[in-house]
């Protein structure tokens, strides 16, 4: 069934059925001070780091009918007691006349209408502020005057995210929570552990009179907490107990009489959920955000930030649920991914602390290049410093501590590196430089990474030198075929191949990273670096093709005896999706392998939601291949739809030139194509999963893991750079289109280096690729690169396609 439409004119998800197959979230703010927000008001709030700077309690695992975090409750009066619901629906469940949940970018608006009021509910965190803002407009839309009551209400959680949800003994013994009134009267709640009082607390606080107050869950649900958050006991008092909670689960409920709504007549109220170091440093923000009108420029502001983010570049095309994700959606969760990586999740190690992956974030920074430059920039200097000095990379790191490690190889000796993570750092740069044209961060000089070792003192190489090192580290790191070692593991965790293994997924990444900078130094016009990179390229070329071809694909791996992983002969895992999309992607392929690799893909791997990652799945345990082989068949890596190998197939199509493939595999993972009937596959249709339970699975067409995945990177680059086939390059835009034969006409906006660029293609004669002519405000163009204008200006491209 569907739960909700697109509404591209105002750029939401409108969601209209709160019974969604599971909770369905949008992230507010930013990694700075943000979170997460569902679509019945729950919410996670954290600054910084979510492991060790968590504010709210939300616990995913608990069903999605309980209360998460925050929510709102009114109470009719409805003498001689009171009639107590919730807008958000949840916790209290009550029947609803209308519901809408309008997820927007970067703020969420939840529109409801129970028992004759209308409530607007529009959540957002104010650029550059650290607070989270629900700003609260109540309705009487009934014929009669209403007597209504309003309750905002925030559960907190210990800032060590870990620890509150192994419930640690002492956890609760240092939770506290004051009540403080301002020199206007309105009530703060400052909450803090007792022993981070001095450094920061919470606060919560409203615009609106406060009648009173409770801080303490247990005193608020009732009866020794054996009421509930479906109708806590204490909303059937007259007052709250104004109890200011020494120990145990900390809350604020806030609540506000209204008194009579007239029909028609709106009452708002604005609270505001922040972290400060003390109340006195958050006056400021408490007093600006308490104006309402304040509240109506942030959330413009917030408006005009997405304008200016989208307006990189737009598409129209003859698919809708292409331009919804092309134009909206999909670079929406780039941004997303940037700022979180994989840290803050419904279905990530947020508890733990896993931090920002090295490879994530690289592969993240590359389909958020054109829209923030600058902080993608930010970021990569960040992951240039936790490469070490070898040229390998720490697994992932903190961003507020830049603390490093090298990841779960940490647990298996003689494997302290993962084959693949320090490569994706020269596409990452490659991709920065072809964006901006900045080529003085090569000079630019960046520690590498020594734990232990203060900053000051630790060696240092320039960007170029950080580059090169770390092809030279893969280069040194090699087996008995010449191909890439796999160390722990490569782009797939789960396969931990013990000694000195192979991995030609790395074998590809390597030799692509040279192709990079080999095209790098050609326009430096550094010829003898050129020469050498291309003789080592060769050399891969060259091993993967001898040792690597099984016939009809490639294989995935060499254990260190030799035997193939990912071949014929075995009885499972014959076959990994990886191995054939980079064998194409890296050049490596020549054009009948490549050929023959993708159509086995196709006859083997593919399926109606998506390409599985390998076939056929494993079906026990087998340390010998690690990880893999705890999942069932058809599950995550073993044979599950992994969608972010999906995008790689997409490019490989297009370079084949195999158009309504390319189309084909982009609209099978495409969220946006589940609307109507998506029970099935349950997660957000705005939003790319992590993966799809595979046909070898009874549930397939399951998702989980959605928004923080690389698959929103991937499948943006897949779509704007190789399908519609706008590319940045050193020298320019490079026009290369591969589209579907029916596609006749199509438009996009670009901007790059400070220039408008507004493309035509058309296709006269239903081809999927090749361009015949490029003409430039009225000037044929030779070739197909764009070149880059400094005028500032808007600039028109017609190109015509033909075969």
């Amino acid at each position: 069934m569907r739960y909700g439409t697109f509404d591209d004119e105002h750029r939401e998800y409108v969601i209209t059925n709160p019974k969604t197959p599971v909770k369905w979230i949008n992230y507010i703010g930013t990694l700075e001070f943000g979170g997460i927000v569902d679509h019945t008001g729950g919410g996670i709030v954290c600054k910084g780091d979510p492991a060790l700077n968590r504010i709210t309690k939300y616990i995913p695992q608990n069903p999605a009918s309980d209360f998460k975090g925050e929510t709102l409750y009114l109470r009719l009066h409805n003498h001689p007691g009171y009639k107590v619901f919730s807008p958000f629906f949840v916790p209290t469940l009550d029947a609803y006349d209308k519901y809408e949940c309008h997820v927007g970018l970067s703020y969420q608006r939840i529109v409801s209408e129970f028992y004759g009021i209308r409530t607007q509910v529009t959540i957002f965190v104010p650029l550059g502020a650290h607070v989270v803002v629900r700003d609260i407009q109540i309705t009487n839309i009934s014929p009669v005057p209403k007597m209504l009551d309003v309750i905002p209400v925030v559960e907190y959680s210990h800032f060590d995210a870990l620890k509150q949800l192994t419930n640690a003994d002492w956890v609760p013994q240092t939770m506290t929570v004051d009540a403080v009134s301002d020199r206007f009267g309105h009530v703060i709640h400052r909450q803090y552990a007792f022993m981070k009082k001095n450094t920061a607390i919470n606060y919560f606080t409203s615009n609106y009179t406060v009648d009173s107050w409770e801080t303490d869950r247990k005193l608020f649900l009732g009866d020794n907490e054996y009421g509930t958050w479906k109708d806590p006991q204490a909303l059937h008092k007259v007052r709250l107990s104004n109890h200011q909670a020494r120990r145990g689960d900390n809350i604020s409920a806030l609540l506000h009489c209204l008194g009579t709504l007239q029909p028609g007549e709106t009452r708002r109220i604005v609270t505001q959920l922040g972290q400060a170091q003390n109340i006195d440093a958050a006056l400021d923000s408490i007093m600006r955000f308490r104006n309402p009108s304040n509240v109506d420029q942030a959330f413009d502001a917030l408006h005009s930030f997405w304008d200016g983010y989208l307006a990189t570049l737009q598409a129209q095309t003859p698919d809708a649920a292409f331009n919804s994700m092309v134009n909206v959606h999909n670079p929406r969760q780039c941004h997303t991914t940037v700022n979180w990586s994989r840290d803050l999740s419904l279905y990530q190690l947020g508890f733990g602390g896993r931090g920002m992956g090295f490879r994530d974030s690289s592969q993240d920074i590359m389909g958020a290049m054109a829209h923030m430059p600058d902080v993608c920039l930010a970021l990569l200097q960040k992951l240039l410093s936790v490469q070490k000095a070898d040229g390998s990379a720490m697994h992932q790191f903190y961003a507020s501590t830049m603390e490093a490690n090298e990841g779960d190889s940490r647990e298996k000796p003689g494997h302290r590196f993962y084959g693949d993570d320090h490569l994706w750092v020269v596409l990452a740069v490659c991709a920065y430089l072809k964006e901006t044209g900045t080529f003085d961060l090569l000079d630019q000089e960046i520690p590498y990474y020594e734990k232990g070792v203060p900053l000051d003192q630790r060696p240092r190489g320039t960007v170029l030198d950080h580059l090169e090192r770390a092809l030279a580290f893969t280069k040194a790191q090699r087996g008995r075929h010449g191909l890439p070692l796999l160390g722990f593991a490569d782009w797939n965790d789960t396969v931990n191949l013990p000694g000195k293994a192979e991995s030609l997924f790395v074998a590809n990444q390597y030799a692509l990273a040279l192709r990079e900078i080999i095209a790098l130094m050609e326009h430096l016009g550094r010829n003898d670096r050129c020469a050498q990179y291309q003789a080592d390229y060769e050399e891969m070329r060259e091993a993967i093709n001898i040792h690597a071809w099984d016939g009809d694909w490639y294989v995935r791996y060499f254990e260190e005896d030799g035997t193939p992983l990912g071949s014929s002969t075995n009885e499972h895992g014959k076959i990994y999706v990886n191995s054939q999309s980079w064998a194409v992607l890296s050049g490596v392929a020549p054009e009948e392998r490549a050929h023959k690799a993708m159509d086995s893909v196709q006859r083997l791997l593919n399926t109606r939601f998506g390409i599985k990652l390998s076939w056929p799945g494993f079906h026990s345990f087998d340390p010998s291949k690690g990880g893999i082989t705890t999942y069932p068949p058809g599950a995550k890596e073993n044979g599950g739809v992994f969608l972010h190998t999906n995008p790689w197939c997409m490019i490989a199509e297009t370079m084949l030139g195999r158009g309504d493939q390319a189309f084909q595999y982009y609209q099978q993972i495409n969220p946006a194509t589940r609307n109507d009937a998506i029970d099935q596959y349950e997660c957000e249709p705005y939003s790319y999963p992590q993966n799809i339970l595979g046909n070898e699975h009874p549930q397939f067409g399951l998702a989980r893991n959605s928004w923080l995945s690389g698959t929103a990177s991937w499948t943006y680059q897949a779509a704007t750079q190789y399908i519609l086939g706008v590319r940045p390059t050193y020298k320019g835009l490079l026009i290369d289109p591969c589209i579907p034969r029916a596609w006749k006409d199509y438009t996009v906006r670009r901007q790059f280096r400070g220039c408008q660029y507004v493309v035509t293609v058309h296709n006269p004669k239903g081809v999927c690729k090749g361009v015949r002519t490029v003409v430039v405000d009225g000037a044929a163009l030779e070739g197909n690169v764009v070149p880059v204008f400094q005028d500032g200006a808007t600039h028109t491209v017609e190109v015509t396609l033909e075969a």
